[in-house]
């Protein structure tokens, strides 16, 4: 049966929702940016799609640097005033955010299938973990709070485009409840109306939020070094994270930069192949578009055919698709593992990878068709990637020490803990890695070598929410940890002679003290 796309949720359906329901913010003809406490309709509109079908979205209303400037400015009267308001009152404007929040879930996940792709379980995810992750923070933030005063200026947030609303703006809003303004960069890939419509709906509880768009050298000097600002916090790639930590190399600024590693999954006498199935399944949600995927699995030679009687299975189990294409009109929207890749560039570029590692050497194990994919008739698929795995990459290749930020495996084969080991800090840090061992002792052993900030016994890692605490080891990371009371303790003063936990030039730090 040929499938249809689901009933009101085209994504003109979407973005007539968002006009009706934060008219100040989004116009019949573009998004709006927020600052000075006002929505500005300023900037230059550059077209967009989205990566789902190569429908025209919003795209975001680009400032120019002096714009930028304005902007943090204005954010910086907001910040004075904020930081003096009683923290009681803080929590409730904050809880009444939350609220709006809940009211629109459905929208804001609608906006992010059409803007990043995501299938709706993992949306709607996305932004239930924000609202749940920040209420328990209303809940927790007295004791946190305490000995502690809010920031000199604002917090500048730069984050990747795959959690606006989990990682984004839960930060934000936990900025604000720990007595600071907070100003966000919408992400260049996507994600600006979904990130429009939640700090709509803050702001009209009186957040002092600021959202602007805008490339990154434009909008650089401005929101990594403008002298206002009183921390910085990226979440992105290695490459623009060691451009931001130059830049305020000199300034002597608190800031928290989440960079990428090549999170790996090791398997050493092991047994359980089961349970590895399910896992392996796993890893491909959001076709690994995540900073906590698993790309690469490093498995002894001896095992080598076990790990490939359960990985062909799992792989080639993995559903992807259009993610609101259903069969007939009352149908629940598809389960999917993926969907798209961010845009057809990236799509393009992770094929011209694989093709490269296998011309070099690489043995393809595993390599899925695109007409294994749910799609609308003669949809436009330049996004779509279907999944492969490659055994052995090159040296030479991408795929060999940077993680691929779309559905690729490579596996590697050892013969000794030293080779296993190696294969596993080839990235110099990560953020999460696995051991997969039917022994514990080993198992443990083999852990406290892995160069990653988490590492797993027989389960995946992830950032973890609420009460864990999340960071990197190497170039993984630089700056201040997050999550639990870090991330207060991060956007917060504490005593003169106090040591964050974290990666900085002259100490790592993993605990608190």
């Amino acid at each position: 049966m040929s499938l249809i796309l689901k009933p009101g949720t085209a994504w003109h359906d979407a973005y007539a929702a968002s006009v009706s329901a934060a008219p100040e913010a989004f116009h019949d003809d573009r998004v709006l940016n927020h600052w000075g406490g006002i929505w500005q309709r300023d900037g230059r509109p550059a077209p967009d799609v989205s990566p789902v079908d190569g429908t025209a979205i919003a795209g975001p209303p680009r400032l120019d640097r002096s714009a930028a400037a304005r902007a943090v400015r204005g954010s910086l009267d907001e910040h004075r005033a904020w930081r003096h308001l009683p923290l009681a009152e803080r929590k409730a404007r904050v809880s009444a955010a939350l609220d709006a929040l809940t009211a629109h879930r459905d929208l804001l996940s609608l906006l992010l299938v059409w803007e990043i792709g995501k299938p709706w379980r993992l949306a709607t995810a996305d932004v239930d973990r924000c609202i749940e992750g920040v209420r328990w923070y209303v809940e927790e933030i007295d004791r946190m709070l305490e000995g502690r005063t809010p920031l000199p200026g604002p917090v500048s947030n730069i984050a990747s485009w795959n959690y606006p609303m989990s990682v984004l703006m839960h930060a934000m809003l936990v900025q604000t409840l720990a007595g600071n303004a907070a100003i966000a960069k919408t992400p260049t890939d996507g994600g600006v109306a979904c990130l429009t419509l939640a700090c709509a709906l803050a702001v009209r509880e009186g957040l002092p939020l600021t959202l602007v768009s805008g490339s990154g050298s434009e909008l650089s000097p401005a929101l990594v070094r403008g002298h206002e600002l009183g921390c910085v916090s990226f979440v992105g790639g290695r490459d623009t994270g060691a451009q931001i930590a130059l830049s305020l190399a000199d300034l002597g600024r608190a800031h928290i930069l989440e960079q990428e590693g090549l999170n790996c999954w090791g398997v050493w006498e092991y047994d359980d192949w089961e349970l590895l199935g399910r896992q392996i399944r796993a890893t491909f949600d959001y076709a690994k578009q995540r900073c906590t995927a698993y790309p690469r699995f490093v498995v002894q030679r001896q095992l080598f055919h076990r790990f490939l009687d359960t990985y062909l299975p799992a792989v080639s189990s993995v559903r992807f698709g259009h993610p609101l294409a259903v069969e007939a009109p009352d149908d629940p929207l598809p389960e999917l593992d993926f969907g798209p890749l961010i845009n057809d560039a990236k799509a393009k570029e992770l094929a011209d990878q694989v093709d490269d590692a296998i011309t070099k050497g690489g043995m393809p194990i595993y390599r899925g068709s695109l007409t294994d994919g749910r799609f609308l008739p003669g949809q436009d698929t330049s996004a779509y990637f279907a999944p492969v795995a490659v055994l052995a990459p090159p040296r030479s290749s991408p795929l060999f020490h940077a993680e691929p930020f779309g559905p690729v495996d490579t596996i590697v084969v050892v013969d000794t803990e030293a080779e296993l080991l190696a294969a596993m800090n080839a990235s110099n840090g990560a953020l999460v890695a696995t051991i997969s061992c039917g022994e514990e002792a080993t198992a443990k052993r083999l852990a406290s070598e892995v160069r990653a900030f988490k590492v797993g016994i027989n389960k995946p890692r992830s950032r973890g929410d609420k009460e864990e605490i999340f960071g990197g080891l190497g170039a993984s990371w630089r700056g201040a940890f997050v999550g639990g009371e870090l991330l207060v303790r991060a956007v917060t003063q504490g005593p003169e002679d106090e040591r964050l936990p974290g990666n900085f030039p002259g100490y790592t730090l993993q605990h608190a003290g």
